[in-house]
C-alpha cells in the first residue's frame, strides 16, 4: 500500500483518504473543528492546517515544501508525502487560530455543560496560547431556544457549521441555518420552524464547544462525575449502540455510541429520552403475595421467601397447567434461564412471546439512519430462545392467548416502559393463576397471585437481538431499584428454591449469581445456537485516560 509520513511516523493509506482520516486511525492527534466523518468537508475551521512536503514530478520527484500550509481535512494523502503538525509554521496557525475563536467567547467554563469535555478547553490548553491579548469588549450573542430538546447558546458558538451540515445530510429537514457575517456570524433557526426532527439531539452530541446544549441534561451533573456504560438501545428494535452514563445509581443521560454497522454515530431522540421510566417512582419495589400482609424494606428476604415459595407451589402446578408469556424487552439470557426454569417445574409447559409494540413504519433519513416502528428490542431474539427450547415454532401473541385452555398457572413477564396488557390478555388471564415479574404497576398486578419486581435493561447484562438479526450483547449499568432483581437472577433463584423442596430464601440455599457471559455459553451447550458465542458483538468498555497533570497529595 502507498505510504505518507506524518510527524515522523510512516502511515499506509487507500486512495482518497484525507491526510486527518489516517492521522486519527493511526492514533496521531491532529487538531480540528469542522470535520466530522459523517458529514461534507468544508475545512473553514483551519486549524489543522499542517506542513506538507511531496515529491515534484518537474524535479526528478525530489522532496519539497508545498508553499502554503494546507487543511488536512480537505487535502487527499499521496505516495511519498510528508506532513508536519509540529513544525514552527503549524504550530504558529495552531495558536493564531485558537486565539481567534476565543476573542469573543465567554469565559463561562465553570457553569457550562460541555466543561470537562470540550474540545475548546482541550486545544486551549494544548495548542492556544497562555494569555489573551484582546483588550476590546467582547460580542455578545443571545441564548435561544431551538426546540424541544436543544438550546443555543450562540456567544459559545465557533462556527464549525456541523450542526448546520447535519440537518442538511444527514437528516434532511434544514431547520438550522446561519445568519449574519463577520463577528457577528450566528447560528439559527428559520422563522417559524423549530429543530424538532426526530434525530434533533444529535447536534448537541456533534457540537465541539458548549453551544448547542441538551435542555434535559443542563445543569444535572458534572461530566467527570459520570461513569459511562456500553449498551444498547433497551426500548426500540434498533440495537443502536447507546452509552448509558450514570453516577451514584442514578442515570443522568444516554448518548450514542459510534457503531458502523448498526446506527453509525447517531440515536434518536426516543432513544435518548425514553429511559425515564427506570427511576419512576411508582416502580415495583418489593415481592407480593396476594391475601397476605405487603412486607416493608427491612423484610425483604422474607418477602422473597413468601414469594417464591407460593411461586414454586402455582409453577409446579401438574401437566399440561402451566404456561409462561416472555416479554420481547427481556434479554436472550432472562427468557433462556426463565424457559429453563419452568421447564424443570412443568416438562410441558407452554411457551409464547408477549405483545411486540409498533408505532407507524419504519423510517429511513437521508443520511442512512433507519428510526425502527417496532418498539421492542429483543422479538426476535427470545422468540429464536423459545423456538430452540420448544424446538418448534413460537406461536404468536394471539394464538398464545387462544392456546390457554386448561392452563392454570400463567407466568407473565412485562418490562415494557409503560401500561402495556392489552384488554384481550386481561381477559385471558382472568380467572387462572398468574405469577408476574414486571417493572411498573399494570392492571395484572391485582390479578396476580405472585408479583416479583424486575430490572430495567440498564439494571442488567446480557444481549438483544435487532431487526436486522444482529445479536450484540450489553453490560450491565446501574444497580436494580431497591430490592428489584433482573428476571434472569429470578430464574436462578426459582431453581433453587424448587432444587430445595421447601421454603427457604436463596440466600440461604447459596443460589447461582446469574452471569451473562455464563448463560450464553449454556445457551450454545444445550440448544446449539451457536451464535450466542460465534456471531454476538460484546462491547469493550473504553480503557481510562490518564491525566496529563500530576497529582500530588498535600
Amino acid at each position: 500500500m502507498p505510504q505518507i509520513t506524518i510527524n515522523g511516523r510512516a502511515c499506509s493509506f487507500e486512495k482518497g483518504e484525507s491526510i486527518l482520516q489516517v492521522a486519527l486511525r493511526n492514533g496521531l492527534e491532529i487538531p480540528h473543528y469542522c470535520w466530522h466523518p459523517a458529514l461534507s468537508v468544508v475545512a473553514s475551521c483551519r486549524i489543522c492546517l499542517a506542513e506538507v512536503w511531496a515529491p515534484n514530478p518537474r524535479n526528478d520527484n525530489r522532496l519539497e515544501p508545498i508553499p502554503k500550509l494546507l487543511p488536512t481535512c480537505q487535502t487527499p494523502c499521496g505516495e511519498g508525502q510528508v506532513v508536519y503538525t509540529d513544525s514552527p509554521k503549524s504550530i504558529a496557525n495552531q495558536k493564531a487560530v485558537m486565539e481567534y475563536l476565543l476573542i469573543n467567547h465567554p469565559v463561562d467554563c465553570p457553569v457550562c455543560d460541555q466543561a470537562g469535555e470540550c474540545y475548546l478547553q482541550d486545544y486551549s490548553y494544548q495548542f492556544g496560547r497562555g494569555a489573551s491579548r484582546f483588550e476590546e469588549q467582547k460580542n455578545k450573542q443571545p441564548k435561544k431556544d431551538l426546540g424541544p430538546h436543544v438550546l443555543l447558546y450562540a456567544d459559545r458558538c465557533i462556527m464549525c457549521t456541523r450542526c448546520v451540515r447535519f440537518c442538511r445530510e444527514v437528516t434532511g429537514t434544514s431547520e438550522i441555518t446561519i445568519e449574519g457575517r463577520g463577528s457577528t456570524e450566528q447560528i439559527d433557526v428559520f422563522p417559524g420552524v423549530a429543530l424538532d426532527n426526530e434525530l434533533s439531539a444529535n447536534v448537541v452530541d456533534l457540537c465541539p464547544v458548549g453551544a448547542l446544549l441538551d435542555k434535559d441534561f443542563l445543569f444535572q451533573q458534572r461530566v467527570w462525575f459520570l461513569e459511562k456504560t456500553p449498551s444498547i438501545d433497551g426500548i426500540t428494535a434498533s440495537g443502536d449502540s447507546i452509552s448509558v452514563e450514570h453516577a451514584n445509581g442514578q442515570v443522568y443521560r444516554i448518548k450514542p455510541r459510534e457503531n458502523p454497522l448498526v446506527n453509525r454515530w447517531w440515536i434518536s431522540d426516543e432513544i435518548r429520552y425514553g429511559w425515564k421510566f427506570i427511576h419512576d417512582e411508582r416502580r415495583l419495589r418489593l415481592p407480593r403475595v396476594r391475601g397476605e400482609a405487603p412486607y416493608d424494606a427491612a423484610e425483604a428476604p422474607l418477602a422473597y421467601e413468601a414469594a417464591y415459595q407460593r411461586a414454586a407451589e402455582l409453577l409446579g402446578a401438574g401437566r399440561g397447567r402451566v404456561a409462561a408469556l416472555l416479554s420481547p424487552m427481556l434479554s436472550c439470557e432472562d427468557a433462556f434461564l426463565l424457559s429453563t426454569m419452568l421447564r424443570g417445574f412443568a416438562a410441558d409447559a407452554k411457551l409464547g412471546l408477549g405483545p411486540v409494540p409498533r408505532v407507524g413504519a419504519d423510517k429511513t433519513f437521508p443520511g442512512g439512519y433507519v428510526l425502527r416502528a417496532e418498539k421492542a428490542p429483543n422479538a426476535r431474539g427470545v422468540r429464536r430462545v423459545l423456538a430452540a427450547i420448544a424446538r418448534g415454532e413460537v406461536p404468536a401473541f394471539d394464538e398464545f392467548l387462544r392456546s390457554l385452555d386448561g392452563v392454570e398457572t400463567v407466568l407473565v413477564t412485562g418490562n415494557y416502559p409503560s401500561d402495556w396488557v392489552l384488554p384481550a390478555l386481561a381477559e385471558a388471564l382472568r380467572g387462572r393463576r398468574i405469577v408476574l415479574i414486571d417493572t411498573l404497576p399494570t392492571a395484572l398486578v391485582e390479578m396476580a397471585e405472585v408479583v416479583l419486581p424486575g430490572a430495567t435493561w440498564v439494571e442488567k447484562a446480557g444481549s438483544f437481538e435487532n431487526a436486522e438479526g444482529r445479536l450484540q450483547g450489553f453490560d450491565r449499568a446501574i444497580a436494580p431499584l431497591d430490592f428489584a432483581k433482573s428476571e434472569a437472577q429470578i430464574a436462578l433463584d426459582l431453581v433453587a428454591v424448587r432444587e430445595a423442596g421447601e421454603a427457604t430464601t436463596p440466600d440461604r440455599l447459596g443460589a447461582a449469581a446469574y452471569d451473562a457471559g455464563a448463560t450464553r455459553r449454556r445457551i450454545v451447550e444445550e440448544l446449539g445456537l451457536g451464535a450466542f458465542v460465534e456471531e454476538i458483538a460484546v462491547p469493550s468498555r473504553p480503557e481510562g485516560v490518564a491525566p496529563d497533570m500530576e497529582l500530588v497529595d498535600l
